[in-house]
């Protein structure tokens, strides 16, 4: 029977939502983790009408001004419920509610082209991705990639540690790496002896948080070019992607064991609960 390693590595250091694809989130003091991970999480989406895609940043060519506005609830999304409405930030401080007749009105205005605002996903699902390397000359389709019934693109949860930030911060202190660059969902706050790259390590393990949430390690979290681009506070910055390649090119598994830029990793959800700041976090490898 194989073995199993239970490792103290850390607690939660924060939480966070994005309830539209692309646009700046939300910090929880708790967050509600089901089969489809944060609820609420990539509720809504939007989506460019001329072509029936969904907008993301990931090509910023078209969609870089979604980073620069934000979402917040109004109330807490429900489980059994359809989205609740939310209050969209725009760049200029304006703000807007989703359910107003004049939202995408206001929205392809701040976007500069035709965009719609919608909880319901196409029944062709497609979404560009500019190649993080290659740039412009490489879009690829990813839409086959997401999750059912959510925006998301992959996988239910990304977790991003504080290790992973200091060790590139150490590597390229001239870069910025701050945390909502790179839009997790839950930030673990590892312990003195996790240093470096530590998610690396969990690829095939399960993550126990608290007393409740357990969590399947499916894949490294390649990046796009979304780190490097301007959010609201956060200036443009093409060396944070440069620092990840350069230092932490690896095999994912879901791109068929192709390497890829990675930073943090995602998993998928095995048991539902309640997380929240300062509970624990635990690493159980089989081998």
């Amino acid at each position: 029977m194989p073995s199993q390693t239970i490792l103290e590595i850390g607690t939660v250091n924060s939480l966070w939502r994005y309830p539209v694809k692309s646009m700046g989130g939300e910090s929880l003091s708790e967050a509600c983790i089901h089969n489809g991970g944060v609820l609420g999480d990539r509720a809504y989406a939007v989506i460019d009408p001329t072509n029936g895609k969904i907008a993301s940043a990931k090509h910023p060519r078209k969609w870089a001004k979604l980073l620069e506005m934000s979402a917040t609830y109004g109330r807490p999304p429900d489980a059994t419920s359809p989205p609740p409405p939310i209050c969209i930030k725009f760049a200029d401080g304006t703000e807007i509610i989703s359910d107003d007749v004049e939202l995408n009105a206001s929205l392809s205005e701040q976007l500069g082209r035709a965009a719609v605002l919608t909880t319901t996903r196409p029944e062709s699902v497609s979404l560009e991705r500019v190649d993080p390397l290659l740039g412009e000359e490489n879009i690829l389709d990813i839409g086959e990639l997401m999750m059912e019934g959510r925006f998301t693109d992959y996988a239910a949860i990304h977790l991003l540690t504080t290790a992973t930030l200091s060790q590139l911060s150490q590597l390229a202190p001239q870069s910025d790496f701050d945390v909502r660059r790179f839009r997790p969902n839950i930030v673990i706050e590892t312990a003195e002896d996790q240093v470096g790259f530590v998610e690396n390590n969990w690829v095939g393990s399960t993550i126990a948080i608290g007393d409740e949430v357990r969590l399947k390690v499916t894949d490294p979290s390649p990046r796009c070019l979304i780190p490097t681009l301007a959010q609201r506070e956060l200036k443009q910055n093409a060396q944070v992607l440069q620092a990840i390649a350069a230092h932490n090119r690896i095999s994912v598994p879901v791109l068929n064991g192709g390497l890829a830029a990675c930073a943090g990793v995602y998993a998928c959800v095995i048991q539902r609960g309640i997380v929240r700041p300062t509970d624990k976090v635990r690493v159980e490898i089989t081998g």
